[in-house]
C-alpha cells in the first residue's frame, strides 16, 4: 500500500492486479491498449480541436478521456490507463515533439550525430518539474475513478524512444537508428542509459501520484534482431524492472525493495518473439504479447514465471461477431483458460476506425468466455 493510498477510495475491482501478481482469479481481466481515444465519439467531443499534447497537459481533460471507456463499457473494462503519450520523456529531456494530424509524431530537431547528445546529457532531468502535469492528471483521474478499477501509468521503452529521437518521427526504413547502433553504438548506449534513468524516475513518480500498475511500451523492439535486442534493448528493460522497486521503496511507496508485487509492471516488447524466454527472467510481473505469438507456445515458454497479456490481432474487431467469438474462445483456451497468469488484451492498440459497438461485443465475449 502506498503512503498516499488513504487519499483515494478503496479499490472495488482488483482483478487486474491479482492476475498480474499470478494469483488465481474467477475470470481473466480485460483492458485494451489505447482504449481511450479516437474510436470513441465522445473523445472527439472532449478534445474539441485541441492539439494532442495540449489535451494531455490539461489534467481535467486528460482524466475525462481516460475514464471515457470505463463509462462507455460500464462493468466490462477492468482498468483505466492514463491518457498520455510515450514521447513525454524526450520532451522532459529537452527535445521538442509535435503530434501532427495524419502523420503522427514529429521532432523538429532530431539527433543525427553523436555530438547531438551533449544537449541531452549536459544536465539532470527533473521529471517532477518537467512532467508535473502528468502526475496531476494521474491524481485527478484516480480520485474521479473512485475505486471503480485500477489506474495504469506507463512509459516508452528506452530503445523505442531512441528510435523516435533519432528518426524524428515514424519511419519504414529506420535508417538513422540503424546508423546509431551500427556506427555509433557507444554513443547510443549513453543516450539509452539516460533515457532509462529518466524512465525509472518517471514511473516511480506516477505511482506516487496514484498509478496502481505500470506498463513499459518497447514498441519498436521487433526492428532489432536477437543479438541487437540483447545489446540495445534488454539490458535497459532489465534495469527498469530491477531499479523501479528500489526507487519505490526509497519513496516509501512499497515495502519490498527487491521484487515489486505491490505495483505490478508489464513489459510490451512488440515483435520481439525471440526474446520471450529472456523477458520472463527480467523481473516484470507481466509480459504483453502481440498477435505473432502462439498462446500455447508462449505459456509453455514462460512456464509461470510471469503473467501473460494479450494477444488478439486488433484487426479481428473489423470482423463479424461470429469471428470475434471464435477468436476470443481460441485465444483464452490457448492461454489455458485464463484463470491464472493471464490478462486479456489486444496484440496492439485500438485503431481509429473501430466500431465502438464491436469493441463492446469483444469485451462482452471476453467476460462470457472467461467466466466459463
Amino acid at each position: 500500500m502506498t503512503e498516499d493510498a488513504t487519499k483515494y477510495a478503496p479499490l472495488k475491482n482488483d482483478l487486474l492486479l491479482r492476475a498480474a501478481r499470478g494469483e488465481k482469479v474467477e475470470r481473466p481481466p480485460v483492458w485494451i491498449m489505447r482504449q481511450a481515444g479516437r474510436y470513441l465519439p465522445e473523445y472527439h467531443e472532449v478534445k474539441a480541436g485541441r492539439d494532442f499534447f495540449e489535451t494531455c497537459r490539461d489534467p481535467e481533460i486528460a482524466s475525462e478521456i481516460t475514464i471515457q471507456p470505463v463509462d462507455h463499457y460500464d462493468g466490462l473494462i477492468d482498468a483505466a490507463i492514463i491518457f498520455s503519450d510515450i514521447l513525454v520523456i524526450p520532451q522532459a529531456m529537452g527535445m521538442a515533439v509535435e503530434i501532427r494530424e495524419k502523420t503522427g509524431p514529429f521532432f523538429p530537431d532530431p539527433m543525427r550525430e553523436p555530438s547531438d547528445i551533449d544537449r541531452l546529457l549536459s544536465s539532470d532531468v527533473d521529471v517532477t518539474k518537467e512532467l508535473a502535469w502528468a502526475f496531476e492528471a494521474i491524481s485527478t483521474t484516480r480520485r474521479k475513478l473512485n475505486g471503480r478499477v485500477p489506474l495504469l501509468g506507463f512509459c516508452g521503452g528506452p530503445f523505442t524512444l531512441l528510435v523516435y529521437m533519432t528518426e524524428g518521427g515514424s519511419t519504414k526504413l529506420y535508417r538513422y537508428i540503424r546508423t546509431w547502433i551500427y556506427k555509433h553504438p557507444e554513443a547510443a548506449k549513453q543516450v539509452l542509459q539516460r533515457i532509462t534513468d529518466v524512465a525509472v524516475e518517471f514511473l516511480a513518480q506516477q505511482v506516487k501520484a496514484g498509478a496502481q500498475m505500470l506498463q513499459v511500451f518497447e514498441s519498436w523492439a521487433g526492428e532489432l534482431g536477437p543479438a541487437e535486442f540483447a545489446e540495445f534493448s534488454l539490458p535497459y528493460l532489465r534495469q527498469i524492472a530491477e531499479r523501479l522497486p528500489r526507487r519505490l521503496h526509497e519513496l516509501g511507496l512499497v515495502s519490498d525493495p527487491e521484487r515489486n508485487h505491490e505495483v505490478p509492471v508489464t513489459i510490451f516488447a512488440k515483435g520481439a518473439w525471440y526474446a520471450l524466454d529472456d523477458l520472463a527472467n527480467t523481473g516484470y510481473n507481466a509480459i504483453s504479447l502481440d498477435w505473432l505469438y502462439d498462446p500455447a507456445l508462449a505459456v509453455k515458454t514462460v512456464a509461470g514465471r510471469a503473467t501473460l497479456q494479450g494477444n488478439l490481432d486488433p484487426g479481428v474487431i473489423y470482423g463479424s461477431k461470429e469471428t470475434i467469438t471464435r477468436k476470443v474462445e481460441e485465444m483464452i483456451a490457448g492461454f489455458g483458460g485464463g484463470k491464472q497468469n493471464y490478462i486479456i488484451n489486444l496484440g496492439h492498440g485500438t485503431q481509429p476506425f473501430f466500431d465502438p459497438e464491436m469493441v463492446g461485443f469483444f469485451l462482452e465475449e471476453c467476460h462470457r468466455v472467461g467466466s466459463l
